[in-house]
């Protein structure tokens, strides 16, 4: 997993670039979270060529997995793939495990791999789950020592169900509400302000 990681993270292009700067994330941060573009797949990769990379990372940052966001702008499903795509038979995991490592009494969950790392821009620890019915109870345990769990779901019915499945499992769940977007959108809207003040509301 280094190589496809170190692989990808060097091939990283303007195209992909400026589409991760659409959503708020610089090369600073590409750097960081070691993103990348699969221009010439490793074997087993071949159907996400031009897709972003997103390693999943452990808490001394080794890579543990992968995952891949289509870039195109185009129906994902009449291509063969969808909008994210997982390594075949790979079991959900949490995105940003070192934040449960690194984070004191509380920490943020979000709903997708790229609001995670927005909420880390601004200085916040957060994990995130790989879609709204990726809450299993494992993530639960690993969860259960913090006394706030702060809950980013999206504005959306599949939003609404995760953040509901969270409160129910942690007691120390509590839901931010976001108005006009997901947190990436919240931030480009409002910038870090706009994430500060809706985490103060749901205070």
């Amino acid at each position: 997993m280094e190589e496809a990681t170190s692989t990808y993270q060097e091939a990283l292009t303007a195209d992909a670039a400026r589409y991760l700067a659409d959503r708020g994330i610089g090369l600073d941060e590409a750097d960081t979270f070691r993103l990348g573009v699969v221009a010439d797949p490793l074997p087993g990769h071949e159907r996400y060529r031009g897709m972003v990379s997103i390693p999943y990372l452990g808490h001394r940052q080794q890579p543990l997995t992968m995952r891949f966001r289509c870039i195109e702008d185009h129906d994902h499903r009449a291509y063969g793939h969808g909008k994210y795509n997982t390594l075949p038979e790979d079991p959900p995991r949490m995105y940003g495990v070192d934040s449960i490592h690194a984070a004191d009494d509380e920490i943020h969950l979000t709903e997708g791999e790229f609001d995670r790392i927005i909420l880390r821009k601004i200085g916040w620890h957060a994990v995130a789950a790989p879609g709204s019915e990726m809450w299993f109870p494992r993530h639960r345990r690993m969860l259960a020592g913090f006394s706030r769990v702060w809950v980013w779901g999206d504005p959306d019915e599949a939003g609404a169900k995760l953040t509901t499945k969270v409160c129910r499992s942690l007691r120390s769940a509590k839901p931010v509400r976001l108005r006009v977007g997901d947190v990436t959108d919240t931030y480009l809207t409002g910038g870090s302000q706009a994430l500060y003040d809706a985490k103060e509301a749901a205070a």
